[in-house]
């Protein structure tokens, strides 16, 4: 094969691609290997170009005995870290070794969601659990005898025992909206129903926080094609955190807005703003409200029950329905949670 057949051939390849030659030179380096590793890397020494111990190693073995290895390759596009698989054969009838970068950023991205995902859940039962160790304990000690000691530990026990459930049951919701998510729902649901249903079972939280609930929602129906449970879900949990953490404010708004073509959307939609006057969030931690376990305040929530995958929730469910969530916050300011979702004619619209 003739150099300029080399080179047309890696270059068709898809991957990150070079060659190296008998006196371990690079050549043949395709488009995207020239940006991966620097567009003068052509005729350079190997060593000098790729650095990285692991994968001179495997080349090295590669040019000595001919069997196919593998290596990582660790590096940066600018924006954020990457990660490479990259395969090396010998091609005996050249006398080269053949380079392949395979991409594996996005699975390694993966691997470390899940690491940090058991850590969050390990951290999150590790306390509760301890906790009430420590009271079993000392129920079985000092506290044998002592009445009014013993209900106060029961009570405390039972708020423990009350977290870790529904931390557990947040994990499970978590699992089914995930497992969901790729699965458009397919029932005609009236939205502002269910925004009631919502408001009429916390109303008697809100009740408790001395907080007004406030609802513009128009006159009904507005049809959405969606999972009714799953929808009460977002704004029982949005109207909750609304009441728990922007309370203080002392009144918690639910305003609902159509529009036949929202910009976000591009077609027929409906917003739903969830206001709070409380105290509001610092922009810093905006971006993150929704992961899992991301608190603004881990104290207050944590004393407030809450689990830190209420939000991670929502933004699954609204993404199943192809919607958009927007947060606006400033300090002082309270909160303004927006649920975007698309909006069908109703049933004799559709019907003629």
């Amino acid at each position: 094969m003739t150099p300029a057949a080399l080179s047309d051939l890696i270059a068709a390849m898809p991957l990150a691609a070079l060659a190296i030659d008998g006196a371990e030179r690079i050549v043949a380096p395709n488009r995207q290997a020239r940006r991966l590793l620097g567009q003068a890397i052509e005729g350079r020494h190997f060593v000098t170009m790729l650095r990285q111990p692991a994968l001179i190693d495997a080349i090295e073995g590669v040019l000595r005995d001919g069997t196919r290895r593998e290596a990582p390759y660790l590096g940066n596009d600018g924006a954020q870290d990457t990660a490479f698989r990259v395969t090396c054969r010998a091609v005996p009838q050249m006398r080269l070794v053949l380079v392949c970068f395979s991409d594996i950023t996005r699975e390694e991205q993966a691997g470390q969601m899940r690491r940090d995902f058991v850590a969050n859940v390990s951290h999150e039962l590790r306390t509760p659990l301890t906790a009430l160790m420590g009271f079993i304990e000392t129920l079985r000690g000092p506290a044998r005898n002592d009445a009014a000691a013993r209900d106060r530990f029961l009570d405390i026990m039972e708020g423990e025992a009350g977290r870790m459930n529904r931390l557990v049951g947040d994990l499970l919701s978590l699992s089914r909206v995930e497992d969901d998510e790729r699965v458009r729902p397919r029932t005609r649901i009236d939205l502002i129903e269910t925004l009631t249903a919502v408001l009429r079972t916390l109303a008697p939280l809100a009740q408790e926080a001395k907080v007004t609930l406030d609802a513009d929602l128009g006159t009904p129906p507005v049809w959405m094609t969606g999972d009714a449970d799953q929808v009460m879900q977002v704004f029982t949990n949005l109207i909750e955190n609304a009441i728990k953490y922007g309370g203080s404010g002392g009144r918690v708004t639910l305003d609902l807005v159509r529009t036949d073509r929202d910009p976000a959307l591009r077609a027929p939609g409906v917003r739903v703003h969830v206001i709070d006057y409380g105290p509001g969030i610092d922009a810093v931690h905006l971006p993150r409200l929704t992961e899992r376990f991301y608190r603004a305040d881990s104290h207050r929530s944590r004393a407030l029950g809450g689990t830190g995958l209420g939000l991670a929730i929502v933004k699954h469910i609204v993404n199943r329905h192809r919607g958009r969530l927007h947060v606006q916050s400033e300090p002082g300011q309270g909160a303004r949670f927006t649920v975007v979702l698309p909006t069908d004619p109703g049933p004799d619209q559709t019907a003629s």
